[in-house]
């Protein structure tokens, strides 16, 4: 639904997934800077949504048997999509897709190797409502306008990306590369900043952060799960040395007993999370995914937000205020910069269109039809964001 103000439904769209009728009525008499404040300060507005599906008067799911996004990756799928449509969180939603994309984890390799329900537990659990960690949507959704730093080593620590980078398997014997390569290839400063020597030393940093089983965990039982788990006897003690400086001293992390080691991987990515590339790596994803598309990165609006993450302590709530109350954002020229994303796409369509006898469920094939399966991003790298980026894939736009 349109709003007749051009501006306001430009931050429907990017902050958001289009406007509603109650959407609209959420915001209606305020200033635009009060409408930012409505999307960034979501935490004031009850997260209630899930508690919707189902009632009459929302979109509807369609079940199987019990309806179980816990354990069910297609229910899980629905879920998301009734979430896009309901949530009163919009902005909460919307960084949630951001960070599911920045952080690749798909849900096929997770369940190849543990199994379906584990693997859905491990994408999508809700805390609470079975038993086990919360799954890496759930993580992101949460701390999705917290620091970045935090989410990062929240993220090391989430079992479904210790089984998708193989950190399960990191031990001091055998030390693994995957995570430490990617952690800074893809989730901080990208590349052009590291060596060889740099991913097999960031190997060893991460030794030992592997996974247990909970006792009598048989496959496919939904009370079954992984949690994170420090195991001191697989970690590698002896110094690492970078081709760069750790938190701006030495290029050295220093030898630790055992039982200290993990302190290794929170220095090592607190100087990544912390790192003046990083925060501009960041802003100029954010250009993609929040102002064009179309154009590359403006360096002004690069210099500026990575300026707020840094003296913000990488917190990302001061980031996304700045971002959009900006000249960039706000002027009419960026209006139609960006192409949606499938999910984008789709879930505007229901908003603005009706619901009325629609189930989310059909929209799951179109969506990958389209290019976009929710929890399964194209690899690692997720889809690439922006004409002028690039990435190992792309989702198709609608």
């Amino acid at each position: 639904m349109q709003s007749g103000d051009a501006l306001l439904d430009h931050l429907f769209r990017r902050a958001g997934f289009g406007a509603s009728a109650a959407d609209l009525q959420a915001v209606a008499g305020m200033s635009y800077a009060a409408a930012v404040d409505y999307f960034v300060d979501y935490d004031k507005q009850p997260d209630d949504v899930d508690s919707k599906i189902g009632l009459p008067d929302y979109v509807s799911v369609t079940t199987r048997g019990q309806f179980s996004p816990n354990t069910n990756i297609d229910d899980a799928r629905q879920r998301w999509l009734f979430r896009m449509v309901h949530t009163r969180r919009p902005l909460q939603e919307k960084m949630a897709l951001f960070w599911h994309n920045h952080f690749g984890v798909g849900y096929s390799k997770v369940a190849g190797a543990v199994g379906a329900v584990l693997g859905t537990k491990m994408m999508a659990n809700r805390a609470g409502e079975t038993p086990g960690p919360q799954g890496h949507y759930e993580l992101v959704r949460q701390m999705a306008l917290g620091r970045f730093r935090d989410l990062l080593i929240a993220v090391a620590q989430d079992p479904a990306m210790l089984v998708f980078l193989d950190g399960r398997t990191n031990t001091r014997a055998r030390p693994q590369e995957n995570f430490g390569r990617e952690v800074m290839e893809l989730f901080t400063w990208g590349i052009g900043h590291y060596t060889e020597a740099d991913v097999y030393a960031a190997a060893r940093v991460f030794t030992g952060w592997n996974l247990r089983n909970v006792p009598g965990m048989i496959a496919n039982d939904p009370a079954a799960y992984q949690e994170f788990l420090y195991n001191a006897a697989q970690h590698e003690t002896t110094a690492k040395t970078f081709t760069f400086p750790i938190n701006g001293g030495s290029n050295t992390i220093p030898a630790r007993a055992a039982a200290s080691g993990m302190q290794d991987g929170i220095d090592f990515m607190t100087s990544l999370a912390s790192h003046p590339d990083t925060a501009r790596r960041l802003a100029q994803k954010l250009w993609n995914f929040f102002v064009s598309d179309l154009d590359a990165p403006n360096p002004a609006f690069v210099d500026a937000v990575a300026d707020v993450y840094r003296r913000s302590d990488t917190e990302m709530r001061p980031v996304l205020r700045f971002i959009l109350n900006s000249s960039w954002f706000t002027q009419s020229g960026n209006f139609n910069a960006r192409f949606s994303w499938p999910a984008e796409f789709v879930v505007r369509s229901i908003k603005e269109m009706g619901w009325t006898g629609f189930s989310v469920d059909s929209a799951r094939v179109p969506l990958t039809n389209m290019g976009q399966t929710l929890f399964e991003p194209p690899n690692v790298a997720g889809c690439s964001l922006g004409a002028h980026g690039s990435a190992r894939g792309r989702c198709s736009h609608a």
